[in-house]
């Protein structure tokens, strides 16, 4: 019988990787592409994620005369003129004005301004075909009103040549200026990051952020750890009795873990009743105060994360051979030299993939804290993950600015990654993935 090739047998392994491949593209790489794209621009609700157009408000007045544009041309910007020219006449018409009434004013009237609304209505006034009513009046002024305020202009060039017909004498450089802060649409820019750099809250945010993952992390890792080391030396009914019970906070859904804190800590529910009856301070221990916050957000996470810890390290010490345990017993050795000088050493790679995922998963969690305290009271529970949640998709400004949230997003992503190269280095991963010393 011929032997497969072994370029038969490379498609093959190929074809089982596909879906792998696409899996990690489209869950993992695709993601961190668009999240690195999106950081880069000023996209928000305001801008929308397709092109915009060009419109001058009074918020950008009030911004223009801020960052010190002239009074004079900012005076300009906010008034509207009446020009008698062939593009006010057609507008006249298709409003319905009077055809009598557009030939008398085009014949007496043509290629004259006016700076106001009240010069020009007193001028049309005098004109025999006039019309009685106020509001027919106001119509055919409105025809040849010409303003940039408040006035959508599809292109750039449209705005500037409009702005170049409304300023007489601006100074230099002032149209292009106008006209790039009236672009409503989003645009390419890195002061996404800048802005994270200088806002007074950033340092808080990352002192909450590093506070809230040390802690939990070191819960969820130690705990993990000592109750897979418990249950390993437990009878096998009783480390099974434990193991599935530690499992709950893990298998329970993120809402009715929630909901099953809130009713632990809140007002009126078990702690607080507890602390009643024992005469202790009894208050709201999930927002009444900070400590009590941080304590409820830490176990709240903490408790899920070390179910998951207790599940990988229980198989890790599942595969350390039973002899050498026994070996240790035979020379009088007690558990706790078992643990330090045979179970711990062997442990490394698992302790290092759980403290690795661990911390990834901690830097991007925000949905425990979300659904019971909200970050606060006030801010103080707030990590970078959450604020990055809430400034792209859920503040209550309704401006959503998805651009400052994918910026937020993606520091996280370099954070991991540095940590991640750290943990291999202090682990010494290469050490773990070379060939043993001794051949069996």
């Amino acid at each position: 019988m011929r032997a497969s090739s072994p370029h038969r047998a490379n498609l093959l392994g190929l074809a089982f990787m596909t879906p792998a491949m696409v899996l990690l593209l489209g869950f993992f790489f695709l993601p961190v592409v668009l999240t690195s794209v999106f950081a880069f621009t000023n996209m928000s609700t305001a801008t929308g994620i397709s092109g915009g157009s060009y419109v001058v408000t009074g918020n950008l007045l009030r911004s223009l005369t801020d960052e010190g544009l002239d009074a004079k041309t900012i005076d300009a910007l906010g008034q509207s003129s009446y020009v008698i020219d062939q593009a006010g006449l057609e507008k006249a018409r298709a409003a319905g004005v009077d055809a009598k009434f557009i030939a008398e004013i085009a014949e007496r009237l043509k290629d004259r301004s006016f700076n106001s609304s009240s010069a020009f209505e007193r001028e049309l006034k005098t004109l025999p075909s006039r019309p009685t009513r106020v509001r027919d009046l106001k119509i055919a002024a409105g025809a040849f009103e010409q303003s940039v305020l408040n006035v959508r202009y599809a292109s750039r060039s449209e705005m500037e040549a409009a702005l170049s017909h409304m300023l007489e004498n601006p100074p230099e450089g002032a149209i292009e200026r106008i006209a790039t802060a009236s672009y409503t649409g989003w645009t390419w820019t890195t002061d996404n990051f800048k802005n994270l750099a200088i806002a007074p809250d950033t340092w808080r945010i990352i002192g909450n952020t590093v506070f809230y993952v040390v802690l939990t992390l070191a819960f969820n890792v130690l705990v993990g750890l000592f109750l897979a080391i418990t249950t390993f030396y437990l009878p096998p009914a009783g480390s099974g009795f434990f193991s599935v019970l530690w499992l709950l906070p893990r298998i329970t859904p993120v809402v009715l873990y929630a909901v099953m804190w809130k009713w632990f800590t809140w007002e009126d529910g078990f702690v607080f009743n507890i602390a009643q009856d024992l005469g202790l301070p009894a208050f709201n221990y999930m927002k009444g105060s900070v400590a009590s916050a941080w304590t409820v957000v830490i176990l709240v996470n903490g408790f899920v994360g070390a179910s998951f810890g207790m599940i990988l390290f229980s198989g890790a010490l599942k595969a350390i051979p039973v002899q050498q345990l026994w070996a240790s017993e035979v020379d009088g050795a007690s558990r706790w030299q078992q643990i330090r000088y045979i179970i711990l050493p062997q442990m490394r790679w698992p302790i290092l993939f759980v403290t690795s995922y661990q911390t990834l998963s901690l830097l991007s969690s925000y949905e425990q804290i979300w659904l019971t305290t909200n970050g606060g009271p006030g801010s103080t529970t707030t990590i970078w993950a959450l604020e990055a949640f809430k400034t792209a998709l859920n503040n209550y400004t309704g401006n959503l600015q998805y651009g400052l949230g994918a910026a937020m997003a993606l520091v996280l992503v370099a954070v991991g990654l540095v940590l991640s190269i750290v943990y291999l280095r202090l682990f010494r991963f290469d050490e773990m993935m070379s060939k043993p010393k001794i051949e069996f």
